[in-house]
């Protein structure tokens, strides 16, 4: 029996807070998708559903299930894995550069201007506001971070805390994740300023997630195989960013720390980055901010942070741009 909870607990709605359990992939394991679309849903309420994001179970409850993946997980290497930042753990890249607050991309040709979809962004972005330095290490996959393997999903914010703190690390912040994915270039795609569904996992076609079906742990696993279209961790080598960090667009949504909320926002610490699988944004610069930190569902996963070893010193870093 999967370790699902009732479908109140996948939305924002008020559910009472929960200690945060300790997380194991399992539905990476059983590679199994669970997802709603977290983006294109909460900056247009009067759209109707046409994306669905796609994410995987995290919460483990079968320990020869988590001593599998985990025997999977340590056997999963790529020759790029073991090219590790000196300044990183391993297994993360090294984001080192100036964030801008406020960046405007202008849109020359759109795919759905309604939805937010952007065939064509012209050159050069236009940035607004105080910049300042960021040097933090990312997780160069989204969470279990092993090329090869499906990203995890129907984990929510608390769970992907854990999971982090557990490898010493944390959730990225807002501010980082988005320099992680547009680069010092400030594109608004990773790979640059068309959109492309060959380079990342987007634009799908939406499934209609049975929402009965997520109320009842006998009837969710068919349900989240049914949604899912995950691809492996890496499988899409131009879905990557200016540091070489891949699948920040597209495939899985990603938890964040909302640094942007005003003290008196109803919005929760807890964002949402990069868009799934389905028809969304998928860009770099938008947030979800519109589900709470005890949200989960088919298409929600992660990746982590942690701050660097050491801090590069003036020159030692010959360029931040890999691609």
């Amino acid at each position: 029996m999967l370790p699902v909870l009732a479908v109140r607990g996948f939305f924002s709605g008020s559910p009472k807070p929960r200690p945060a359990a300790r997380v194991g992939p399992l539905c990476v394991a059983l590679a199994l998708p669970l997802a709603c679309q977290a983006e294109d849903r909460s900056f247009d309420p009067a759209l109707e559903p046409s994306a669905e994001e796609p994410t995987v179970l995290i919460r483990s409850a079968r320990p020869e299930t988590e001593r599998a993946l985990q025997a999977a997980s340590d056997a999963g290497t790529d020759a790029e894995s073991t090219m590790n930042s000196p300044f990183c753990p391993a297994g993360m890249e090294l984001v080192d550069g100036t964030f801008c607050p406020f960046m405007g991309h202008r849109c020359v040709e759109w795919v759905n201007e309604k939805q937010d979809r952007c065939k064509r962004y012209a050159p050069p972005p236009i940035c607004e506001g105080k910049q300042r330095p960021i040097s933090v290490c990312v997780d160069r996959y989204e969470y279990p971070n092993q090329p090869g393997t499906y990203p995890v999903v129907m984990t929510n914010f608390l769970e992907a805390a854990a999971a982090c703190e557990q490898e010493n690390k944390r959730l990225c912040t807002e501010s980082e994740w988005t320099l992680a994915c547009e680069g010092n270039e400030r594109l608004p795609y990773p790979y640059g300023y068309e959109r492309d569904s060959s380079a990342c996992n987007i634009d799908r076609t939406y499934r209609v997630p049975d929402m009965e079906a997520f109320s009842h742990e006998s009837k969710v696993a068919a349900e989240v195989a049914r949604l899912d279209q995950r691809v492996q961790s890496g499988s899409m080598p131009r879905c990557k960013s200016p540091f070489g960090i891949y699948d920040m667009t597209g495939n899985v949504d990603e938890w964040v720390v909302n640094e942007t909320r005003a003290p008196d926002s109803e919005a929760d610490i807890s964002g949402l980055k990069g868009g799934y699988f389905g028809p969304i944004r998928a860009r770099c610069r938008p947030m979800t901010t519109s589900h709470n930190r005890w949200f989960r569902f088919y298409q929600v996963g992660f990746r982590c942070c942690a701050d660097p070893l050491r801090q590069p010193a003036r020159g030692e870093i010959a360029t931040t741009t890999r691609r």
